[in-house]
């Protein structure tokens, strides 16, 4: 089953991941002890949530999966296409860096991210033992981060494209994403003859679409050389129980965290 559900802390994972023993979570909404309109598993520390209650929703997730938040590296994401390689957890008084994209393959690390209708995109290379999060809203699309941590896996661990596990989590459906003329320019510009694969025009004159950011990241993988890719195919915005959505709540809602680990 990719949903578990100990201590109430229901989270998804991955078949891929599973088999070869990669421990990762895409934590849901539910089993946190933030009210509304955080309710209830937020792990957003720049939401208006009490400090408090944030800390103690992260405790919870890496509890769920038998983590310490000790092990835990996070970064400040920008909706860039920076990625870091981390050999050590953050130290809590260290400030975040601004990145979106990490990476380790020390196995006292665990990498953590927080998401509301950006695309989460898990990577693992079991050959070379290293695993990584990408986080890919509309903007980190068009700016290929996906790409830049597989790339800097090739660059910075030997890693081969064919080893590569990519997964797409649960995040904001075509149907729900429409965007603007400017989007849609900028993913005309970047995907070319592709970008007809991830547009479904919603009126005659093509200046506004649902922007297919499942599509966009799978292809943005398969150029890289990725050729193992689960797609989640869960709608954060079709799914309010479950899951967050800045969208789908107008954006008075929370963070659902996303941990990876060796």
């Amino acid at each position: 089953m990719p949903f578990n559900q100990p201590e109430n802390v229901r989270y998804f994972t991955f078949e891929s991941l599973r088999e070869v023993n990669i421990t990762h979570a895409v934590f849901t909404r539910r089993g946190g002890t933030s009210p509304q309109p955080w309710e209830s598993l937020n792990v957003g520390g720049l939401v208006g949530d009490d400090p408090a209650r944030v800390i103690e929703n992260r405790q919870r997730c890496f509890r769920a999966v038998g983590r310490s938040t000790e092990t835990m590296y996070d970064v400040w994401q920008v909706h860039g296409n920076e990625v870091v390689c981390t050999e050590v957890p953050r130290p809590a008084n260290v400030p975040h860096i601004k990145a979106d994209a990490i990476l380790t393959d020390r196995p006292e690390v665990t990498l953590f991210m927080r998401f509301a209708d950006c695309v989460p995109v898990l990577l693992s290379d079991p050959r070379r033992r290293v695993v990584g999060i990408a986080h890919a809203g509309w903007l980190g699309t068009i700016r290929r981060t996906v790409a830049a941590a597989v790339n800097t896996m090739v660059e910075q661990y030997r890693s081969n494209p064919n080893d590569i596990i990519g997964c797409i989590g649960p995040s904001i459906g075509a149907h729900h994403y429409e965007v603007g003329p400017e989007v849609v320019e900028q993913v005309r510009h970047t995907f070319g003859v592709d970008a007809q694969s991830m547009l479904v025009t919603s009126n005659g004159d093509g200046q506004r679409a649902q922007f297919d950011l499942w599509a966009a990241n799978r292809l943005i993988l398969e150029q890289s050389g990725v050729k193992q890719i689960e797609v989640a195919g869960l709608c954060t915005a079709c799914h309010l129980e479950d899951w967050y959505s800045h969208r789908g709540e107008a954006g008075r809602t929370g963070r659902f965290g996303v941990l990876i680990g060796l």
